[in-house]
């Protein structure tokens, strides 16, 4: 098996997700973050542990970290968009939120002290996505909780950000490099095809993604994380080839109609089948029987 595609959860999180690689996972939380917010810590809260497969626990594959200042992470990488993509990140929002309550509950069982809202910190959620969501060309954002018609921001309401890369956006819409958010999107992408010696200049400049194209290059993923990789990729590949038939089943759909409006605007000018198939590229049979439609 060549070198991995860190796009597929099990490799994103093994990246990511392993401690000895908390400075990648730092540089890029901080590549998402504006410049006002940046970090100088992520703690890994649940690090990637390969007994895990042997446990089971295949589908945990998103990675969870706090920062110095307390505020909790939840980053994970997504294939494929559903219909409710939308509520499901609404969804991990709230239950890491909510869920600081039991931890809170457990720690003051401890100390003896009475249970509030005041420990509850900031989450935030990043979503790296392989699937266009917003129907613009905009490929990162981030949505918080502020006032409709101010903007106005309260410090007793900033609990909530939302962050999404549209990492296919990017690849297909983006032709510049200008941020280390662009460089993180242009790795990933590109990340299975690069080795240490074809690595871009743009992005072996950047130490954190230089090391990340290292770790991949010595990834070694034993019988049980191969298989579960192999059958993503595979995935991976089906569902990338199911979308370009329908995108190209489409565009067959739209010229078909165009050259048949063209032959029946020429059949009715008394055209004669050749030219009219020469105009088109339909055949004979196809205008004969427009023709027969047209009576």
């Amino acid at each position: 098996m060549g070198r991995v595609n860190p796009k597929i959860d099990l490799v994103f999180k093994k990246l990511f997700g392993s401690e000895e690689n908390t400075d990648i996972l730092l540089s890029l939380i901080n590549a998402i973050l504006p410049d006002n917010q940046q970090i100088a810590k992520a703690i890994i809260k649940n690090p990637y542990n390969v007994s895990d497969y042997a446990d089971g626990k295949l589908s945990i594959l998103d990675i969870k970290a706090e920062d110095e200042k307390g505020s909790l992470y939840d980053i994970e990488m997504q294939l494929k968009g559903t219909r409710f993509y939308g509520k499901r990140t609404l969804y991990y929002w709230a239950k890491m939120f909510g869920s600081q309550m039991d931890y809170l509950q457990k720690d003051e069982q401890e100390n003896e002290k009475r249970k509030t809202y005041s420990g509850l910190n900031k989450c935030i959620v990043i979503s790296l996505m392989d699937f266009e969501f917003f129907k613009d060309d905009k490929y990162n954002r981030c949505f918080t909780l502020k006032d409709r018609e101010t903007n106005e921001l309260h410090p007793d309401l900033d609990y909530l950000d939302l962050y999404f890369v549209e990492l296919e956006k990017f690849a297909h819409k983006y032709k510049t490099i200008t941020t280390i958010l662009d460089r993180w999107a242009t790795f990933l992408n590109n990340a299975d095809v690069y080795s240490k010696n074809t690595l871009p200049k743009e992005l072996a400049e950047i130490e954190s993604i230089k090391k990340a194209s290292e770790k991949l290059d010595v990834m070694y993923l034993n019988e049980k994380e191969r298989e579960y990789y192999e059958a993503q990729q595979k995935r991976y590949l089906d569902e990338n080839s199911r979308i370009q038939e329908a995108v190209d089943e489409a565009i067959e759909q739209t010229e078909l109609k165009s050259k048949i409006e063209i032959a029946k605007n020429a059949i009715l000018e008394g055209a004669k089948n050749e030219f009219i198939s020469k105009i088109t590229g339909l055949n004979i049979e196809q205008i004969e029987q427009l023709r027969h439609e047209k009576q």
